[in-house]
């Protein structure tokens, strides 16, 4: 019974990541879900009580896929600067491969509790990016500098950056370089420390 009931969920899961992808937010009812499981829209209620509890179970899921992607960018490459750039092209590449499952991340209107896995979502990519900016400091790659406020500002920047190039599907050529190339600037790569 355990196992029907565990396979079930995450069938549900499963619909609701899918339809987070291609509809975002607003097209993840429960009766879609439902659908796309092929169960009943009760079946859906019995693991979660409300949409927005199985929403933020499934911005939880991705967040934390999206944020374990930024990681390993940030351990692949050294020194700050090429840390960032690859941060920023992991970050920014994968939201444009996936323009309604970022835009639903970064800024589709969504219920608190799903707003507070957002806030979570942000609070991972500010603790990576902070790390790699005080990496950069104590190498002194990087001048010093309030590196929390520079890691608020960078996530903040590009997650508003992108915001418009999702909500139309598409960025031009130079949106991920000009970004990498802001982040650069903003955190002081390449002056003198």
């Amino acid at each position: 019974m355990q196992a029907r009931l565990s396979a079930s969920r995450e069938r549900i899961l499963s619909a609701a990541l899918a339809l987070l992808a291609e509809h975002g937010y607003a097209g993840c009812s429960v009766a879609a879900v439902a659908e796309r499981a092929g169960i009943a829209t009760g079946s859906v209620y019995r693991h979660f009580p409300a949409k927005a509890t199985l929403v933020a179970e499934v911005f939880r899921t991705v967040s934390q896929r999206e944020a374990d992607a930024l990681i390993r960018a940030a351990e692949q490459e050294h020194g700050a600067p090429a840390r960032i750039a690859a941060m920023i092209e992991t970050f920014a590449g994968r939201a444009l491969r996936a323009p309604r499952q970022a835009y639903a991340l970064l800024a589709e209107p969504v219920d608190p509790a799903v707003d507070a896995e957002r806030l979570i979502f942000r609070r991972l990519n500010h603790t990576t990016f902070a790390q790699v900016i005080a990496d950069g400091v104590a190498d002194g790659e990087l001048p010093p500098q309030d590196v929390e406020v520079s890691a608020a500002a960078l996530v903040g920047a590009i997650g508003e950056a992108l915001v418009g190039p999702l909500a139309a599907g598409s960025a031009g050529p130079d949106t991920i370089p000009a970004l990498i190339a802001f982040a650069q600037r903003a955190v002081g790569a390449g002056h003198d420390t």
